[in-house]
């Protein structure tokens, strides 16, 4: 794997309108504040409107106290549902007429497991019951929805030159087994969630990163060509946040790596500041990433086999940028 260097690619975003979804919390809200520090706009949803203005507000007046000037747009909250569509194109829409353009965009929001879709306690008679599919739609639909939206609205004010990027957030599981995470990781691993008192498995977040990650792959060769919009997928590792309280004297106690919201932060500015990556997975372990991406394609022959391998270049060259899959 090649390590990742943020760092150098931070100073792109000064001046940058940066849109993301998940803001209030966590990452999102690490990131909020450091692509502000890094000289850029930010306009950020969330469904937590009380955290999400109180952030907003927090930025407005630490700039005001830091003699920022006032009539340079800097932070703006959106409330922000990203199960509906309609919520989801307010969010750009607002970014749109409040800054005249965007030009990054990170699908940050994601909830942790709701229930065990696969509990082994059902029977004939519980499996009766409909399973929420919650986690699916906050996870893997509302990517799907902000992937769309920001498609378009990247677009939007765009000159000659401007570098435009989409972001999304898969994690770990996104690549790694996760072993009872069935519907997450078609979204996180097993790591984003609190341990229960007493040993059990959740299911459902982890298939929804493996989608995550999908999605990624199935747009690096269309987006550039037909939108000139990049895109790359973040994938951490363990983060403490609220979602990981009951594991995290674990995890230190076994001296595994942790990644400070920060730091992922840093890693997802470096993606959209550098006008060069496209196509690529970042994983993300003790506030360190590596590119996996190349790996996986250069190991190909090696995994799948030399022929094979041929077989399907072959057949990815004819397919190109998947143009001709919605003729009729």
């Amino acid at each position: 794997m090649s390590r990742f260097q943020p760092d150098e690619f931070l100073i792109n975003l000064r001046g940058k309108v940066v849109l993301l979804t998940g803001g209030a919390h966590g990452i999102g809200a690490a990131l909020v504040k450091f692509c502000m520090d890094s000289g850029a706009h930010v306009c950020f949803g969330d469904l937590d409107e009380q955290a999400g203005k109180a952030l907003a507000h927090e930025i407005s007046h630490s700039r005001s106290q830091s003699n920022a000037d006032p009539s340079t747009p800097g932070v703006l909250f959106v409330a922000t549902d990203v199960t509906s569509y309609e919520s989801v194109l307010g969010l750009f829409q607002a970014c749109l007429e409040k800054f005249g353009r965007i030009d990054s965009a990170v699908s940050c929001a994601g909830i942790i497991e709701i229930g065990n879709w696969f509990d082994p306690t059902l029977d004939l008679e519980t499996v009766r019951n409909l399973p929420t599919r919650k986690v699916l739609d906050v996870n893997l639909v509302g990517s799907l929805y902000f992937a769309r939206v920001a498609s378009v609205y990247l677009r939007q004010g765009r000159k000659d030159g401007d570098d435009k990027s989409l972001t999304l957030i898969s994690s770990v599981a996104g690549f790694k087994e996760s072993p009872g995470l069935f519907v997450y990781q078609v979204s996180y691993s097993l790591l984003f969630f609190p341990r229960p008192p007493r040993p059990r498995i959740n299911p459902s977040p982890q298939a929804t990163k493996h989608g995550i990650l999908g999605l990624m792959r199935s747009l690096r060769l269309y987006l550039p060509p037909t939108t000139g919009i990049r895109v790359n997928a973040i994938c951490p590792w363990m983060v403490p946040t609220a979602m990981t309280e009951g594991i995290e004297s674990m995890w230190r106690a076994a001296g595994l790596p942790i990644n400070e919201t920060v730091d992922v932060a840093r890693i997802v500015a470096g993606v959209a500041g550098n006008p060069d990556m496209n196509g690529k997975a970042i994983y993300v372990e003790g506030g360190r990433g590596w590119e996996i991406e190349d790996n996986i394609n250069r190991l190909e022959g090696q995994w799948l086999g030399e022929e094979q391998a041929a077989s399907l270049a072959r057949g990815q060259e004819v397919l190109g940028a998947g143009m001709d899959w919605a003729k009729k």
